[in-house]
């Protein structure tokens, strides 16, 4: 199988990454310069016409969107145990929290990075300051979710490509007011997460050392 992954470092291609390293796919990593707006070149929109990271080509089908790649791989490789099956209340829990990552938190993380673009320059404060009360209050969301569930992670005892974003996720508030770390039954939920030796060797590759 051929599996070439194109990202950024600290971006949504991360959790791609890091489930390629935690499910033992080889693959050819790619990494785009974004101060030389690689990511908008013509070679680059040809396969991702939004310009963004992450992609992932399997036997040459392209796939986007870091979430719906998630999912796939997790389907692609059941015996990990990453996605509940089919048909079960635990994956109706896994498709909710999943679309809770994609309608909920990522938006407003990009509203918080890039606040002009929902506001334009003149009221990207007001937009920032939108985008961090509704961030807190998803975040809060998850947690009151953990402490009531008893954990450890989202769906209870299976650890799944739920967490896996969700942690990436948590990471992006590493330099905001109020990081996810201030909760401390999200900060362990983290903690469990990146005690996998496959976040270690994915921040290796990558160069990261912040938020471990």
């Amino acid at each position: 199988m051929s599996v070439v992954l194109y990202g950024s470092q600290s971006t949504a291609s991360l959790v791609v990454h890091w489930l390629l390293v935690e499910l033992g796919i080889g693959h050819e990593l790619r990494q785009l310069d974004f101060d030389r707006r690689e990511q908008k070149s013509p070679e680059y929109l040809a396969l991702n016409p939004a310009g963004r990271v992450p992609t992932l080509v399997i036997d040459g089908q392209v796939l986007t969107e870091s979430a719906a790649i998630a999912m796939h791989l997790a389907d692609l490789y059941p015996q990990a145990g990453l996605a509940p099956a089919p048909g079960t209340p635990a994956r109706g829990d896994y498709y909710r929290w999943m679309c809770f990552c994609v309608y909920t938190l990522m938006p407003h993380y990009r509203a918080w990075f890039y606040p002009t673009e929902p506001a334009g320059a003149a009221h990207q404060e007001a937009a920032k300051a939108q985008a961090r009360a509704a961030l807190e209050a998803a975040w809060q969301q998850v947690a009151d979710h953990l402490e009531r569930e008893g954990g450890p992670y989202m769906l209870g005892g299976q650890r799944t490509a739920v967490d896996f974003v969700l942690t990436m996720l948590m990471r992006w508030s590493r330099n905001m007011p109020k990081p996810t770390d201030t909760w401390p039954v999200l900060r362990d939920y983290a903690r469990r997460m990146k005690s996998l030796p496959s976040f270690a060797e994915v921040y290796r590759r990558e160069g990261l050392s912040d938020w471990t």
